[in-house]
């Protein structure tokens, strides 16, 4: 445990780290890659462009010191970030040279301000913030490689085959090449590739959510071209993956991961997706119906129209299929096409009394996948409507974040 003098500095400082987090995790992750440039191998390089993974670091080092004295707290992002952790392989040895580091990036920042006394009081925080991390980390590394079919590290798999959703969106159908099993998931994880991609000087590690129902023999990532829009340059593996692979071509993955998964109790469940955020609630909506689950479950999807929508006619089938099963297409800029063919509900954005027209009543289990801006609207309503917060769960397509805090 942290002695109290050390909790009362970090305590107190930490307010400081959160106004300078944006030049800390610049700083910080400058250092790193000096330090240990195969690292490199490991973070996205598109997030380190767009200061995305610097945000996430800022935030997550404020948070550690604020809640010190009650990491349960921050339990959620705890779990979050081991099973990325788990998912990507890092491992204990390399905590000491992120905490050197860190401490190091405050104090370039901060300057004279960083005495001796806050550098090392936030070194033994870190410390105790890195045992927990290891200790649950090692748990699930355990419990990845002892489950039937599991693995450790990464596993061949061979495409199976392709199949294109929608003109931005490819699902993959992949088989382990030993040919044995494969480990089970729980709807709503991802797999992890590893990408060696000829011209690249570094592997390059994605999550892509499982869009299928767990069971089969093969598993399913349903990826989205990621092409160049604003400041965002060109996916470098969802387009490799779109224009280079090809069945039988092989491709390395680690066993599932995440924490955004089904948890299906008695009460109905609602599944909003934006754009490619329909891959995990689509594995949870094949999982409803394969396993008979009494549960009445309200499948909403937003994307700009019928050529960007993924899944539309499946998820129609089941409606149609199932009495449980209910579903509702919102298209912010539909074509001439979708408006003579009405193929959608609203044009626009789901808003609250979007939801309130949808749903009967706000006692249910809501959850949420897509861009952040799109569950950030999403959580705003629901926060308006007193859903509480045990009842809203989300996956991020991004950095660790934690949404509707602030």
């Amino acid at each position: 445990m942290l002695d109290e003098k050390t909790i009362n500095i970090v305590q107190s400082t930490a307010p400081v780290l959160k106004e300078h987090s944006k030049e800390i995790g610049k700083r910080f992750y400058e250092l790193l890659f000096e330090k240990a440039p195969d690292l490199l191998n490991i973070f996205n390089q598109t997030n380190q462009k767009r200061g995305l993974q610097q945000e996430a670091l800022g935030y997550a080092v404020y948070a550690a010191g604020e809640y010190i004295t009650n990491l349960d707290t921050l339990k959620p992002v705890i779990e979050r970030i081991s099973q990325k952790h788990r998912a990507i392989g890092i491992k204990p040895e390399q905590y000491p040279v992120v905490g050197e580091t860190l401490l190091q990036a405050v104090k370039d920042v901060l300057g004279d301000t960083a005495t001796d006394e806050i550098i090392e009081a936030w070194g033994k925080a870190y410390g105790y913030i890195s045992d927990a991390f290891i200790n649950l980390e090692k748990k699930l590394y355990e419990k990845t490689e002892q489950q039937p079919g599991g693995w450790e590290g990464y596993r061949a798999f061979y495409v199976d085959k392709k199949v294109k959703e929608s003109e931005e969106v490819t699902s993959f159908y992949l088989k382990p090449k030993d040919g044995k099993a494969i480990a089970s998931y729980k709807a709503g994880q991802y797999l992890t590739i590893k990408a060696e991609i000829p011209g690249e000087k570094y592997t390059h590690i994605r999550h892509y959510s499982l869009s299928e129902a767990p069971g089969k023999d093969y598993y399913r990532i349903s990826v989205k071209r990621e092409d160049e829009h604003g400041d965002s340059p060109d996916g470098i593996v969802s387009n490799y993956l779109h224009h280079h692979i090809q069945s039988s071509d092989a491709l390395q993955f680690s066993a599932p991961a995440g924490d955004f998964v089904l948890n299906n109790d008695h009460l109905p469940i609602v599944l909003i997706s934006g754009g490619i955020g329909i891959t995990p609630l689509l594995s949870m909506l094949n999982t409803i119906v394969e396993e008979k689950a009494p549960n009445q479950v309200t499948f909403i999807h937003a994307t700009r129209n019928s050529k960007t929508h993924a899944f539309k006619e499946h998820v129609k089938q089941l409606e149609n299929d199932y009495e449980n099963v209910k579903s509702f297409i919102c298209y912010d800029s539909p074509t001439e096409e979708d408006k003579k063919a009405k193929n959608y509900d609203k044009e626009g954005y789901i808003d609250l009394d979007s939801l309130q027209s949808i749903l009967a009543k706000k006692e249910a289990n809501f959850y949420l996948c897509g861009s952040v801006p799109f569950m950030e609207a999403i959580i705003k309503a629901l926060n308006e409507w007193e859903v509480p917060k045990e009842h809203i769960h989300y996956e991020v397509f991004r950095p660790v974040a934690i949404l509707g805090e602030e």
